[in-house]
């Protein structure tokens, strides 16, 4: 079965097991999700990412952070772009994210 928006799909994973409290969660790897991941982890939202064939596409694993309080570093993820509904900003458009204590990943 194809995947209509796997961006999508990746940041649902992400939202869901750091809301049930797993430690890491699975994902089918491409390209840009390994970037995303790359970009989470160096921002310290994610502790640590890995790769491993699983005989098709590869699976990336995506070991979550929490706080000294067991709650999810990672409190809000969404897809503003998506294949339905196309946005564009100039970069004197881009606003803050969560007044400065969060991230916009941007592509071109």
């Amino acid at each position: 079965m194809s995947m209509t928006d796997p961006i999508a799909d990746m940041l649902t994973r992400i939202r869901n097991a750091s809301s049930a409290q797993h430690r890491s969660v699975d994902v089918p790897a491409s390209g840009i999700k390994r970037e995303i991941s790359r970009v989470l982890a160096e921002e310290r939202f994610i502790d640590n990412f890995a790769f491993y064939e699983d005989g098709k596409q590869g699976q990336l694993r995506l070991y979550l952070r929490y706080d000294d309080k067991s709650r999810g570093i990672i409190q809000g993820i969404r897809r503003a772009s998506r294949p339905g509904l196309r946005r564009y900003a100039a970069k004197t458009e881009l606003l803050r994210v969560r007044r400065g204590l969060g991230i916009a990943i941007v592509t071109t």
